[in-house]
């Protein structure tokens, strides 16, 4: 086997979409045409916090292995939060910012980080990621959300391990959707009945749209749904328009959207991104309140398509503990970290044991409240 050359780049377009396509499989986050159009849209640019800074690794040519990597100005858009590290890094007259980053910008979903064709490459990048972070003279190196085969890989190197915890939903071989109900402790799917009931009773009917059905019009309908439920919580959207128009011409085989109508006219809406037999749930919007809507539009209406199309797998989004009432059961995420003062790694070291600790204390209680039989 020829030696691996390895390179940053600071955009993919030198990189050929077919090969970077053979590492990245199926999940959509982690597809060319994502990647490319949040860099192109400007949505992620040295002028929002995100510099790429693209680990890659080649043999005679051709890509063998590949890192989606940032400088990080910022913490925002990551949904691992390690603002308490940057304020101890402040404390103490040490910059924290500029960091190494590897993650899918704005999207806390996981999936392989060390996008390689063999374990040995998957290792070969852990290890050289922490040499380009030493290089670039940043604080620290986070790898976000990164798969079973990641972890293994970045502990190996000598990475700290975080534990997060999301909601996430797995299809039992279901026939329909009373047959995933029947599952449920009686009062549970009384209230889901009901709920579901206060909704359809409101006048309020749902289309799941995906590929061509997904019109511009649908698109401009969401993204007025996606901004105002940003503004409602006093935050400045990440993403644009151009963004998830773009997203629609590329990559309208990955996208389901979940409308909520009544007489014909729309009244919220959800974008879910499908991929490798999973569903992501990533964003919602709505135009009006109405009682049970939010639940049914993002959760109740994703499972129903997943039975009914036969997906494996619905990941919630973040955080949310409230989604257990639907049927998504608390799971284990995960990050990476190495920090370059070995002060500051030790501490962030105990903090960690501590932490992941409390997390699988707390993955345990809510077990106990899962609202199955």
């Amino acid at each position: 086997m020829s030696e691996a050359e390895f390179s940053i780049i600071e955009s993919l377009e030198g990189v050929d979409e077919q090969q970077w396509q053979a590492l990245a499989g199926d999940n959509p986050t982690l597809a060319y045409r994502f990647l490319h159009t949040l860099h192109t849209t400007r949505c992620a640019c040295p002028q929002t916090g995100w510099t790429p800074r693209y680990l890659v690794m080649y043999r005679d040519g051709v890509l063998h292995g590949a890192m989606p990597l940032y400088l990080k100005h910022h913490s925002r858009g990551e949904y691992v939060f390690d603002h308490a590290w940057a304020d101890a890094f402040h404390r103490n007259g040490i910059e924290y910012y500029p960091k190494l980053l590897s993650a899918v910008p704005f999207s806390p979903v996981t999936g392989s980080r060390l996008l390689a064709r063999s374990t040995e490459d998957r290792a070969l990048l852990a290890r050289a990621v922490l040499q380009v972070a030493r290089q670039l003279e940043t604080s620290s190196l986070h790898i976000l959300f990164p798969d079973e085969d990641d972890r293994q890989a970045l502990a190996a190197a000598g990475f700290m391990l975080r534990e997060g915890v999301q909601f996430h939903w797995e299809n039992q071989g279901y026939a329909d959707f009373d047959a995933f109900l029947a599952g449920f402790k009686m009062d549970k799917r009384k209230k889901i009945r009901q709920d579901r009931r206060r909704v359809f009773d409101a006048g309020i009917t749902f289309q799941h749209l995906a590929g061509a059905a997904i019109t511009p019009e649908v698109m401009a309908f969401f993204y007025q749904c996606y901004v105002s439920t940003y503004l409602a919580h006093g935050n400045k959207p990440y993403l644009s328009l151009a963004f998830f128009e773009q997203l629609r011409a590329q990559m309208a085989e990955h996208i389901m959207i979940v409308l909520a109508q009544r007489d014909g006219q729309p009244v919220a809406v959800a974008l879910n991104l499908v991929g490798g037999g999973i569903m992501y749930g990533r964003y919602w919007g709505t135009t009006e309140f109405v009682s049970g809507l939010h639940f049914e539009t993002c959760y109740v209406q994703a499972i129903e398509y997943c039975i009914t199309h036969g997906i494996a797998r619905f990941e919630g989004g973040a955080q949310g503990v409230h989604k257990m009432s639907r049927g998504l059961s608390p799971t284990p995420t995960w990050s990476a970290h190495w920090v370059a003062d070995p002060r500051f790694a030790a501490a962030i070291g105990d903090f960690l044991a501590q932490e992941t600790a409390a997390i699988e204390q707390y993955i345990d209680e809510l077990a106990e409240h899962a609202p199955f039989k």
